[in-house]
C-alpha cells in the first residue's frame, strides 16, 4: 500500500528523524535531519507531478490559516509569501486575445488575479522585462522579441529584421509560449534567489519575499529541443547552487535528459522516482544515481510494456512507450533513426506506430484505441527488440 499525494509532500517537507549511534555513550538517540536543499524528482507524464505541487501549496499554506477572518486575498498573499511554484497552471494564466472579427493585432494577456496583479507588479518595480526577453530569446528565436504594455498585463510579439525595423506583431507557437511563461517566471525566481542572499532583511531590495520557503518547479521542458533543454538545466542548476537563504527547491521531470543533467549539476540534493501504483496510491523512493544507474529508464519502460503485454491492457500511450524505447536503443547503439531497427516490413510498423504516437494536426483526427490485432503488434515489436538487439534475459524466462 502507497500513499496519497497528501502524504508524499508531507514527506517531501517533513524533516526526518534518523537513529545516530554515539561512541561514547554506547547508546542510540534519535536526531532530527534537515528538509534537503534541493530535491529532483523523475515521473512519468500523467503520474500526478502537477497535483503533488498543488498538494504541496496546501500542506506549506493551507486555506483558512490566515485566520478565521482570513479571506481569499489574504490566503492567496500568505501562499505566494511561503511557497512560490511553476506547473501547468501556471501557464493557464496567460491567454490570447486575437479579436479575429475586428482584425486587431494579437496580444497575449495575463489572467487578473490577486497571484497575478501581484508578480507583474513586482516584475514591473524591479525592471525585469528586458531580462525575461533575454530568456525567452535565449531559448526561443534571438529575433523574436516580447513587448509588454505599461501596465504589464498584455504582451505583443514581433520579429526583429535589423536596421530598426520589425515585423508587424505575430501570434506565437504554443511552445514559445511555454517558453515564454517560463521566462517570467524564470526572471521572478532570478531575483527572488538575488534579493534573499542577502542575510539580513533590512539590506534586501524588497521585503515581500522575507517569509518565502519552497520552490516547486514541475516540468519546464516540454518544448524544448535537447540543446535548449540542457541550456535550461545548466541555467537552473547554476541559480539554484547561487542561492545562499534557507530556501528549498523541489523539482520535478519526466524527461532523463533534463534530471540527468540536473543531477550532474547540482552536488547536494535528494533524488527520487515517483510512482503511481495500481491500487491509486504512490510511491516516492529515494534514488542515489542518475536516471539511468538507479531507477534504468529504458529497463523501466521495458518492464511497462511486458506488464501490459501480459495483464492484456495495452493502450494508446503504450505505442508512445515502445517508440521511446526504440529511439533510446537506436541511438545507444548508433542507428541515426529508430524506424531502421523495426522488423522485416518496416514502413508498415513506422506507420501504425506514427499513427499512435504522432501529434494531430485536425481536430476530428481522432485515433481509435487499439484493436486487439494492433495490440498483439505491441509484443510482436517488444520481442524484435528484445531479441534482436541484445537485451539481457534471466534464463529460463
Amino acid at each position: 500500500m502507497g500513499k496519497t499525494l497528501s502524504e508524499i509532500a508531507q514527506q517531501l517537507s517533513t524533516p526526518k528523524t534518523v537513529q545516530k549511534t554515539v561512541p561514547e555513550k554506547t547508546k542510540v538517540i534519535e536526531e532530527a535531519k534537515p528538509v534537503p536543499k534541493v530535491q529532483l524528482i523523475y515521473a512519468f507524464n500523467g503520474t500526478g507531478k502537477t497535483r503533488l505541487s498543488r498538494e504541496l501549496k496546501q500542506l506549506i499554506a493551507p486555506k483558512g490559516d490566515g485566520g478565521d477572518g482570513a479571506g481569499e486575498a489574504d490566503q492567496l498573499e500568505l501562499s505566494r509569501n511561503k511557497i512560490l511554484y511553476y506547473n501547468a497552471f501556471t501557464e493557464d494564466l496567460f491567454f490570447w486575445d486575437n479579436d479575429l472579427a475586428g482584425d486587431a493585432e494579437p496580444k497575449l494577456k495575463i489572467q487578473p488575479n490577486s497571484y497575478t496583479d501581484w508578480l507583474l507588479a513586482l516584475l514591473k518595480d524591479l525592471g525585469q522585462d528586458g531580462n525575461i526577453v533575454k530568456y525567452f530569446q535565449r531559448y526561443a528565436n534571438d529575433k523574436l522579441t516580447p513587448h509588454f504594455s505599461e501596465d504589464f498585463t498584455e504582451v505583443s510579439f514581433s520579429l526583429e529584421r535589423g536596421d530598426n525595423e520589425r515585423s508587424g506583431y505575430i501570434k506565437i507557437s504554443k511552445g514559445e509560449e511555454s517558453n515564454f511563461v517560463w521566462s517570467v517566471f524564470y526572471a521572478l525566481l532570478d531575483q527572488v534567489i538575488t534579493i534573499l542572499n542577502f542575510a539580513e532583511p533590512e539590506g534586501r531590495e524588497t521585503n515581500q519575499f522575507d517569509r518565502l520557503e519552497y520552490v516547486f518547479i514541475d516540468d519546464p521542458v516540454s518544448s524544448l529541443d535537447d540543446n535548449h533543454l540542457i541550456e535550461l538545466a545548466v541555467n537552473l542548476g547554476g541559480l539554484i547552487k547561487s542561492s545562499r537563504s534557507d530556501l528549498k527547491f523541489i523539482v520535478t521531470t519526466h524527461s532523463p535528459l533534463f534530471y540527468n543533467v540536473l543531477f550532474n549539476e547540482l552536488k547536494n540534493k535528494v533524488c527520487y522516482l515517483l510512482e503511481h501504483l495500481d491500487d491509486g496510491t504512490y510511491a516516492l523512493t529515494e534514488k542515489p544515481g542518475d536516471s539511468n544507474k538507479s531507477f534504468s529508464y529504458h529497463l523501466h519502460l521495458k518492464q511497462t510494456i511486458e506488464q501490459a503485454i501480459a495483464e492484456n491492457k495495452v493502450e494508446r500511450y503504450h505505442f508512445t512507450l515502445l517508440r521511446n524505447l526504440y529511439e533510446k536503443t537506436s541511438s545507444f547503439l548508433g542507428y541515426p533513426n529508430w524506424s531502421e531497427l523495426l522488423p522485416d516490413d518496416k514502413q508498415l510498423y513506422l506507420g501504425r506506430v506514427m499513427n499512435f504516437t504522432s501529434h494531430s494536426t485536425l481536430s476530428n483526427e481522432a485515433v481509435a484505441e487499439p484493436t486487439p490485432a494492433e495490440k498483439a503488434m505491441v509484443k510482436l515489436l517488444l520481442d524484435n527488440l528484445k531479441d534482436k538487439y541484445g537485451f539481457w534475459k534471466q534464463e529460463g524466462v
